[in-house]
C-alpha cells in the first residue's frame, strides 16, 4: 500500500483505506489482497497488519486457518483433482497420478514455470459426475487418464 510504504498499488491501497483500523475486516482485506496478487506476499501481510492495527502473527494466524489463503504464488492455472469417495471409487487416484506425472509436481506444488498448481480436494460435491477435475473454476467430469491429459493440453501444458 503506497500509504503504508509497502508493495501495494494505489488502486488497491485506496480500496483498503476504508478498512483502516478495523480488526473485524481482516478476512475481507486478505481476500482483496489475494485477489490482486494471487497469494499473500510477505510485504502485503506486513501492510495488512499495519492497516488493521494488529500484529503480523495475528494476520498469519487467521490467514493460515482458512484454506482459501495461500502464502506462495500459485500457477496461472490451478488444477484440483477430487479424491472423495465417489471419485476415488471411479478412478480419482489414477487421475491424480496422471496429472502428477504430466505436470511433474505433487499436490500442493507449482510447476517451475508457474503455469500450473496442483491440489487435491476431499470432495467437490459433484459425485454424480465423478471422477472430477477442476481447472481454475471449470469442472471437467467423468475423467479418465486420457481426458485428463487432454484437459491439461487445453490449458497450455506441453506447449512452449
Amino acid at each position: 500500500m503506497n500509504v503504508l510504504g509497502g508493495i501495494m498499488d494505489t488502486v488497491l491501497a485506496a480500496k483498503l483505506e476504508t478498512y483502516r483500523g478495523d480488526r473485524k475486516a481482516l478476512i475481507s482485506v486478505l481476500q482483496l489482497v489475494q485477489e490482486k496478487y494471487g497469494y499473500l506476499p510477505q510485504d502485503a501481510v506486513n501492510d495488512v497488519a499495519k492497516l488493521c492495527n494488529i500484529s503480523v502473527n495475528e494476520v498469519y494466524g487467521v490467514a493460515s486457518f482458512y484454506a482459501q489463503f495461500r502464502f506462495e504464488r500459485a500457477g496461472d492455472h490451478v488444477v484440483k483433482v477430487c479424491l472423495g469417495t465417489a471419485c476415488h471409487v471411479r478412478g480419482g487416484e489414477r487421475i491424480m497420478r496422471t496429472v502428477t506425472q504430466e505436470l511433474g509436481v505433487k499436490a500442493g506444488e507449482t510447476t517451475p514455470d508457474y503455469k500450473f498448481t496442483l491440489e487435491h480436494v476431499a470432495c467437490f460435491g459433484c459425485c454424480a459426475l465423478s471422477p472430477v477435475m477442476v481447472v481454475d473454476n471449470t469442472v471437467h467430469s467423468r475423467m479418465n487418464q486420457s481426458k485428463a491429459k487432454n484437459v491439461l493440453t487445453q490449458y497450455g501444458h506441453g506447449r512452449a
